[in-house]
């Protein structure tokens, strides 16, 4: 499946319990080139494999990271998948922003935290599974809203700017990781539309065949992946296989 991995390779799985961490987690199991899968999240396992260790940690807290820090031990890690992101949270009344008058100080922080601070602090955390010669391939979810570039529409502020946060914090991550290990392989990638709780509330307006099951995204996702070399680290991609610019 990912070629780059050699064989009984260890993956690592943060946002597990989600929609796309959970489909990208059955599509792992269905390789048998996969010989260990670590699956972090806040909820119970989803799924029973032996190939498969849960762990119920919260690394959106820093005894939580440094709890899987503490399990790794520095073991090599080959595959890293970070599903973790946010977009609207109802107990916080946390929506997408239409217009200016509508930014918070508490929006934006609790925005930017989870899907670019927490992703890059987990990096941080983990940097020693990292280092040395082993192929190792960094993946994180990010969305196309986070393209300066691509964005024509406006609106969706502390999401647009927590995405494009994450890209500058990746990018810059794959510049330090590529001295510690010439084989690492570091990625920002857009799902699409994925029909999960992140997105259900902004459904409607999406037609029907743009709007994809979560074991679709995460084959087109897993197809991305293997496409690319260490050459590619740093860059970021659709589930479509095209380049996205920053």
């Amino acid at each position: 499946m990912l070629s780059l991995l050699p064989h009984h390779y260890t993956a690592l799985v943060v946002g597990a319990s989600g929609g796309i961490g959970a489909a990208i987690i059955e599509q792992l199991l269905s390789s048998s080139q996969v010989g260990h899968i670590i699956a972090v999240s806040r909820q119970p396992p989803r799924i029973d494999n032996p190939r498969l260790t849960h762990l119920m940690l919260d690394v959106s807290q820093e005894q939580g990271r440094q709890a899987l820090k503490t399990e790794l031990a520095s073991q090599p890690i080959h595959f890293l998948f970070n599903a973790i992101g946010i977009l609207h949270d109802e107990a916080q009344r946390l929506l997408p922003e239409k217009r200016l008058d509508q930014l918070s100080v508490e929006s934006l922080a609790q925005t930017m935290n989870i899907n670019a601070f927490v992703p890059i602090l987990l990096l941080t955390a983990l940097k020693d599974s990292f280092k040395g010669s082993h192929p190792s391939v960094i993946a994180s979810l990010s969305a196309r809203v986070g393209s300066i570039e691509d964005n024509q529409l406006g609106g969706w502020y502390s999401y647009r700017a927590s995405k494009a946060a994450h890209n500058m914090l990746f990018k810059t991550a794959s510049i330090e990781l590529k001295r510690l290990n010439k084989q690492s392989l570091v990625l920002c990638l857009h799902p699409g539309t994925t029909d999960t709780a992140l997105s259900k509330p902004f459904q409607n307006r999406v037609p029907s065949e743009k709007l994809f099951t979560p074991a679709f995204v995460a084959e087109k996702l897993l197809a991305v992946i293997a496409q690319r070399t260490p050459e590619d680290s740093g860059t970021f991609w659709a589930w479509d296989g095209k380049s996205i610019d920053w």
